[in-house]
């Protein structure tokens, strides 16, 4: 009698245990899903040592100051087509490789202006260029004024960057809504647009490659009815730019390096293309 007891608790924790096995494991994403996303960001900058260069100059500021530059909300500044590509904006697409991890490919279109009217310390020397700031330079304060500098990656600090992502489910708030998290990796080149006034020298505000970015990220999401996504992370990375374009002339250039952090909103789509 005691061995049939004991034999019948095995097989009822055993048949307990077997559904729990087969029981489906609840995932944000499945492999196969193709997502993309639209949204805006607000971004924060370390002070940086900004060096420039020139046939007439070479010198250094230092601890220069930067913020972002939010466009101000309204219908026409976000939603007018021709208006899209003008505030700070994120626009990213990817793939989910299984149920979890994601591959992307997106941009982070940030704002980043030298804070104007500051003073800062300057190293270096400007020579025969023509102005009231020709001289050398061993740690006197100069003040970022019309005339002397205007330094800004205002179209912008364009980012565009691959990351591995990893979404994990969090609950389920509803049948047809799910919450979940997200943390991911990326990098990718800079190609700012940077309006730039040195010296004397006339205003350039052309594209170019000017270096790279790392960063790292978490964020919350949620899924409504398997294709409407809404989502909300916090970066934080590294952009080194050795190579910045500020006049026509190849021979000028400006460098420097800084953390950064972003906010960003986004909205979008999801669909299975297995």
């Amino acid at each position: 009698m005691k061995f049939y007891s004991i034999l019948a608790l095995f097989i009822f924790f055993s048949n307990g245990y077997s559904q729990d096995l087969n029981t489906p494991v609840i995932t944000a994403y499945q492999k196969g899903d193709f997502f993309l996303t639209w949204g805006y960001n607000w971004s924060w900058y370390s002070n940086s040592d900004i060096k420039f260069k020139g046939n007439h100059y070479k010198f250094e500021l230092k601890s220069v100051k930067a913020a972002d530059r939010p466009t101000r909300f309204n219908l026409e500044n976000y939603f007018h087509p021709s208006n899209l590509t003008t505030p700070q904006y994120n626009f990213r697409m990817g793939y989910f490789v299984n149920d979890r991890y994601s591959i992307s490919l997106g941009i982070d279109h940030m704002k980043y202006i030298a804070i104007p009217d500051q003073s800062v310390v300057i190293y270096g020397e400007i020579q025969n260029a023509g102005t009231l700031y020709d001289g050398v330079y061993n740690g006197e304060t100069i003040v970022l004024e019309e005339g002397f500098l205007e330094f800004e990656h205002t179209d912008g600090l364009n980012y565009i960057n691959t990351e591995l992502r990893r979404a994990d489910h969090l609950l389920v708030l509803h049948e047809k809504i799910k919450l979940h998290t997200l943390i991911g990796v990326g990098l990718g080149a800079i190609y700012p647009r940077t309006n730039a006034v040195v010296l004397n020298n006339a205003r350039y505000d052309q594209f170019n490659v000017a270096g790279y970015g790392l960063h790292g990220l978490f964020g919350i999401g949620f899924t409504f009815f398997k294709n409407l996504r809404i989502q909300t992370e916090l970066k934080g990375g590294y952009i080194n730019l050795p190579k910045v374009r500020t006049t026509s002339s190849t021979s000028d250039s400006a460098s420097h390096s800084f953390f950064f952090g972003q906010y960003n909103f986004s909205i979008g789509g999801t669909f299975n293309i297995l």
